[in-house]
C-alpha cells in the first residue's frame, strides 16, 4: 500500500512537470528538427550521416531543454491567466511547487548552454540569447498587442536556425518554408488570444481582442491566410518539393475554410477547436516533409518508397 501511494504520488509529479513543460509539444519539435534535417536542411547529405551526426544531436537536445525552460517561465508569468483559461491544466501544473519549478528551470539552461558548448562558442551563445529572449518574452513581451505574437511566433522558428547555421544551407527555398511555417505559427498566436480573452482581460494583457476587439483581430488573422497563399505558391511552382506540394493545397484549402469557421466562432471552446485545427496542419506539415524526397537513401537501402509513382 505505501508503495502503491509512493508510484502514484511520483507519477503525478511526473505528469506535473510534463504539462509544465509541454513535453507532447517538445517531442513534435525535435521530429520536426530531424525530419528538416534529412529532408531540407541537409538534403544533399546522406542520411546516416545526418543521423550521426553528434553535434546536430547535441543541437537538438539543447534547443530541447531551452524550450522546456522557456514554458517553465512562461507557465509561471502565465499562472493567475491560466487559472482562468486553464484551470484543468494549472491543477496539474501546481503538483509540482514553484521552487522546484525554478530549480528545474535554471538547470535545464545550464544544460542547454553546457551541451551546446561542446559544439562551439558560437553554438552556446546562440542558445544562451534564446534562453534570455525566451525569459523577456514572457516576462514583458507578451503582454503587448502584435510585439508579442510576432516574438511568439519568431521564438517557434528559432531553435530551427539553429539546424540552418549547421548546415550552412541559405537558399530561398528554406527561407520560403520558414515563412508559410511562420505565418500559420503567427496565425495560431493571434487565435489564442481570441482562446485567452478572459483571462488575459482579467489580467490586463493588452492583446489585440482585449485593445481593439475580437473583430480586428478576426481581420488581421484572414489577412495573414491569404499571406500564405503567397509562399506556398511559390514552393509549389518554384521550388522541388516533390508530393509535398500536396500537403500546401490540403492546408491552403482548410486555411480558407478556416475563415468561415473564425466568423461563426463565439465562445472559447469555438476558438479552442480552430486552435487544435491549425495545430493538425502544423502536425500535418511536419510529418509531409518526408513527401519532398521520398527517395532517402539510407546504407544503401531505399529509406521511403515512393507510393505515388
Amino acid at each position: 500500500m505505501k508503495l502503491t501511494r509512493k508510484l502514484k504520488w511520483m507519477s503525478l509529479k511526473f505528469l506535473s512537470i510534463f504539462s509544465v513543460v509541454r513535453g507532447y509539444n517538445i517531442a513534435v519539435v525535435v521530429l520536426a528538427q530531424y525530419l528538416s534535417a534529412i529532408f531540407i536542411f541537409g538534403s544533399q547529405t546522406r542520411a546516416i550521416t545526418v543521423l550521426t551526426d553528434i553535434h546536430l544531436f547535441l543541437i537538438i537536445i539543447s534547443s530541447s531543454l531551452a524550450i522546456a525552460s522557456g514554458y517553465i517561465i512562461n507557465n509561471f508569468y502565465d499562472t493567475e491567466k491560466d487559472l482562468i483559461n486553464r484551470p484543468f491544466k494549472s491543477s496539474i501544473d501546481k503538483k509540482v511547487s514553484k521552487e522546484t519549478q525554478f530549480k528545474i528551470y535554471f538547470l535545464l539552461n545550464f544544460l542547454s548552454v553546457a551541451l551546446a558548448w561542446l559544439v562551439s562558442f558560437k553554438a552556446a551563445f546562440f542558445y544562451a540569447v534564446y534562453i534570455f529572449i525566451l525569459w523577456f518574452y514572457s516576462h514583458k513581451l507578451k503582454k503587448y498587442p502584435i510585439v508579442g505574437n510576432i516574438t511568439a511566433s519568431f521564438l517557434v522558428l528559432l531553435p530551427f536556425f539553429g539546424i540552418l547555421m549547421h548546415f550552412q544551407n541559405f537558399s530561398w527555398g528554406i527561407f520560403a518554408h520558414g515563412f508559410y511555417l511562420y505565418l500559420i505559427i503567427l496565425i495560431r498566436e493571434f487565435v489564442k488570444d481570441l482562446e485567452n480573452l478572459k483571462g488575459d482581460f482579467a489580467n490586463n494583457y493588452q492583446t489585440i481582442p482585449v485593445r481593439f476587439g475580437s473583430d480586428i483581430s478576426k481581420y488581421l488573422i484572414c489577412f495573414l491566410i491569404i499571406l500564405t497563399l503567397i509562399p506556398a505558391y511559390a514552393l509549389i511552382t518554384f521550388y522541388e518539393v516533390g508530393y509535398m506540394q500536396y500537403y500546401f493545397y490540403v492546408s491552403s484549402g482548410l486555411l480558407l475554410a478556416f475563415i468561415i469557421f473564425l466568423f461563426q466562432a463565439e465562445t472559447q471552446s469555438d476558438y479552442k477547436k480552430l486552435h487544435i485545427l491549425l495545430k493538425l496542419i502544423i502536425i500535418l506539415g511536419v510529418l509531409s516533409i518526408v513527401l519532398i524526397n521520398p527517395q532517402v537513401i539510407i546504407n544503401g537501402k531505399q529509406l521511403v518508397q515512393p507510393f505515388l509513382s
